[in-house]
């Protein structure tokens, strides 16, 4: 019967430690031990800087996505449509990257940059250029309004909302007609009724008016005082625009702000 080779204890263990130990280095180098603390750091160092240049990616392609909508925008976009259709977290993000391209702009001189009219935000050129871009014919023409049209409309603008009557108690003419085309031109909507006897309607500027005028809000309308200093040739031969000017009121508290 074929008897089973018994192998020494010595020799298992002999063999254990050889495979079990590191590799020799070859003759001559000396032998590496891995530095593990080193290697994580440098993996680390690594996956940062790899998520940062992400991040920049990203930031760079909303700016991107952003200053696509506001060149193709024809009338101002408050911040929190511009996040909504620039696919932004919100208006806060908006407004920061606003920023940065304006920065980006002045940095390297372009000839418009992004303000700030009529409730919210529009590519625009810059003032410097406003007369050589008119020769162009791109540039739509300055809007003109008679005296009577431009005492109505100051008056609104100061007093809104408004009826009607205390308009033509101001000018102390018949108001209609020039109400009318205001409203033509967008300058003037009708907002609301007032809860006087009759019910009147009252009148508001249109956010068209602020960006005509270059108007943040109705709180960027000039003060009384500074509308008398710049209107000062107007009313000394238009009594009837010195009243109107006269008889501006505070502006209420609530600012203009975009509907949805």
């Amino acid at each position: 019967m074929r008897q089973t080779s018994s192998i020494p204890a010595i020799q298992l263990q002999s063999t254990s430690a050889r495979y079990g130990s590191p590799l020799d280095s070859p003759r001559g180098c000396p032998r590496i031990t891995p530095n593990r603390p080193l290697i994580l750091a440098a993996a680390t160092k690594t996956v940062l800087g790899l998520v940062a240049e992400s991040d920049d990616e990203l930031r760079q392609t909303a700016r991107q996505r952003l200053e696509a909508v506001l060149f193709l925008a024809r009338e101002p976009l408050n911040t929190r449509k511009l996040s909504q259709y620039a696919n932004l977290a919100d208006g806060t993000e908006a407004r920061t990257l606003i920023r940065h391209l304006n920065e980006h702009y002045d940095a390297v001189g372009r000839a418009f940059r992004v303000e700030q009219v009529a409730g919210g935000f529009q590519l625009m050129t810059r003032r410097l250029f406003s007369s050589w871009l008119r020769r162009l014919g791109h540039v739509p023409p300055e809007l003109r309004l008679s005296a009577p049209a431009l005492e109505t409309l100051a008056v609104i603008a100061y007093r809104q909302p408004t009826p009607r009557a205390d308009i033509e108690a101001i000018r102390g003419v018949n108001c209609g007609e020039v109400i009318r085309q205001l409203m033509e031109r967008d300058l003037v909507r009708i907002g609301s009724r007032s809860e006087e006897l009759g019910r009147p309607y009252l009148y508001n500027t249109t956010k068209r008016f602020l960006q005509l005028f270059g108007l943040v809000n109705l709180d960027d309308l000039p003060r009384a005082q500074e509308m008398r200093t710049l209107m000062a040739p107007a009313t000394t031969a238009n009594p009837t625009l010195s009243l109107a000017v006269d008889s501006f009121s505070p502006l209420a508290d609530e600012p203009y702000t975009d509907s949805p």
